[in-house]
């Protein structure tokens, strides 16, 4: 074989890496997130449970001490079957929220149920065309999956109730605030004796568990997403529901898109005599076959201070070794 002939093979295999290496950026890189400025505009709705008046004026009122304008959709204080509002009216809400030019994040009232029913008479082509920074956790995690599935950043994190319990001066709040204007925070977390080592980048997807077990198989299932770094938590289920909602995840074949997982907290729940001293084991027993990094223990869930705020569509980086567990949000 000639010396050209070598180059020219050497050339292909070079190329063939580098159109490979193009691939996988294209599949991790989502768009710009919508990052804010001080002064501009951030609107509240409720699309899911109905609340009331006091929670959103605290929310207001943080959200303006933080330098921020606030306007309030039209039908996030009614009450509708214990709803904030018919389907149609929180649905028209958030599509004012999301093509208002003059609006550049959402934030969610609060959570419950009922997030997923505005999903139904959309398409992801609402979300790719209106990108706005979504901000919100529990049944918000319909809403935060969908822009994830559309290519866009949100953000899993505290809302009007919560970010007003200290003024908006704690620390969970302050790193709120600092992620809504792109400031990007690096998480380090102790070690736990059931974490599994390991180094891992992908998109970061995730929240509440029960709720993204009612999205399976949908266009906003996050799950399907190729290469993701996934995170749950949740308040309330079983140990045996949550079993049965991670053996989907594998039996839909979706477990090898899955490279890293971040537990969260899984609160008030009640254990099942003579299975597994907690949640954390039971996870353990499953994922412990993949040789993929596992992180316990994580601090996101229902409890206001033990809810970092998670940047869901950024590109994440968690690395777990013996001293703990790092994770890192990286954006294009």
């Amino acid at each position: 074989m000639t010396l050209w002939s070598c180059d020219f093979f050497y050339y292909l295999r070079t190329m063939k890496r580098y159109v490979l290496a193009c691939i996988l950026l294209m599949t991790l890189s989502p768009v710009m997130a919508q990052f804010l400025q001080e002064g501009d505009t951030i609107a509240i709705i409720s699309p899911s449970s109905a609340t009331d008046t006091a929670t959103i004026n605290g929310g207001i009122r943080t959200l303006e001490r933080w330098g921020f304008h606030t306007v309030v959709g039209r039908n996030a204080l009614k009450d509708y079957r214990g709803f904030a509002g018919t389907i149609q009216e929180r649905r028209n809400d958030l599509l004012w929220a999301l093509r208002n030019p003059s609006v550049k994040a959402i934030m969610c009232s609060r959570g419950g149920d009922g997030a997923v029913h505005l999903l139904c008479d959309l398409t992801l082509n609402v979300f790719k065309r209106y990108p706005k920074l979504l901000i919100g956790f529990s049944d918000i995690t319909a809403l935060l999956s969908a822009e994830a599935c559309a290519g866009n950043m949100g953000i899993h994190g505290s809302m009007c109730h919560a970010i007003n319990t200290y003024e908006g001066n704690d620390t969970i709040s302050q790193t709120l605030r600092r992620m809504m204007m792109g400031e990007l925070p690096e998480y380090h977390v102790a070690p736990h004796p059931l974490n599994r080592a390991g180094k891992a980048t992908g998109i970061l997807v995730g929240g509440n568990m029960s709720v993204l077990h009612g999205l399976a198989g949908s266009d906003y299932d996050p799950l399907r997403l190729p290469n993701i770094i996934l995170f749950v938590e949740d308040t309330g289920e079983s140990m045996t529901k949550v079993d049965r909602m991670l053996h989907n995840i594998e039996v839909r074949g979706l477990i090898s898109h899955v490279k890293g997982i971040i537990i969260g907290q899984f609160s008030s729940y009640k254990k099942v005599p003579n299975t597994f001293p907690d949640m954390n084991y039971m996870f353990h027993e499953y994922l412990r076959k993949y040789a993929i990094p596992v992180c316990y223990n994580f601090p996101v869930g229902h409890a206001h201070m033990r809810n970092f705020p998670m940047l869901i569509g950024s590109v994440a980086t968690l690395e777990v070794d013996r001293d703990g567990a790092t994770l890192r949000f990286s954006v294009r």
